[in-house]
Parts: structure tokens; sequence; C-alpha cells
């Protein structure tokens, strides 16, 4: 998603939040923070694949704001309900722009019809 915004708007700065979800107890684990240096003056589109539990999204907002940033909107591709109700609980400022709403979550945590893991996918890791 990232190339693709940086299409859209080719002088973009690129930050990095990473973060994985325990399998075990869903939780987001943080792992790496990298952003530009004038994080209070930038505006942040945190793009991710998809929002599920939405607890790596909360995480990855929770990050930016304690590192300082206000200007914040959330992209994704797919979605389940019980994402987004947590993403506008616990982030009520914040934008959310997903392209597809889906119905809900499997007791994995996982979005139900959805395209399975978006790490997995990506990186082949199942």
């Amino acid at each position: 998603m990232v190339d693709g915004i940086l299409k859209l708007i080719p002088a973009a700065k690129v930050g990095h939040v990473g973060l994985y979800r325990d399998p075990k107890t869903l939780k987001p684990v943080e792992y790496y923070v990298k952003l530009p240096s004038d994080v209070e003056e930038r505006e942040f589109i945190v793009v991710d694949p998809m929002l599920a539990t939405g607890g790596s999204a909360v995480e990855a907002l929770n990050s930016l704001k304690k590192r300082g940033a206000k200007n914040i909107r959330f992209m994704c591709l797919i979605a389940a309900p019980e994402g987004v109700e947590e993403m506008q609980k616990h982030h009520p400022d914040v934008d959310i722009y997903i392209a597809a709403l889906d119905e809900k979550l499997n007791e994995k945590g996982y979005i139900i019809p959805g395209l399975g893991d978006a790490g997995d996918r990506m990186y082949g890791t199942k």
C-alpha cells in the first residue's frame, strides 16, 4: 500500500511502526519504530491492508501519538466491524478509510470472509 500512496503523494516521507499480533493473545507486539524527525508537524496516513480486531491499528496510533503525532488518518483495504468499533473507541479523532467492510471476525480473530493473514501472504510464512 505504501507504493500506491507514494504514487499519489511522491513527496511523502515514509515512517514505519512494526507490529505483529501474538497468535495466542491476539495482542499487538511492537518491534520497530522509525519516523520522520518532525512528527508534530506532519500529516500521517497510516496504511494497513486489513483491520481485523483493531488491536494492532490502535497500538500503531498509540505509538504515533506517544511520539507527538496529532494529524492522523487510517487507511485499509478490508475491515471487520469489530476492528472499526475498536478504532473508533480508542481514537475517535482519527478518520478511517476502508475499501471493503466484511461481515465479522471468526474465533481466531480473522476477517470473514476476508483474505487470510496479510503478513503470511506478503512474506510466504504459511
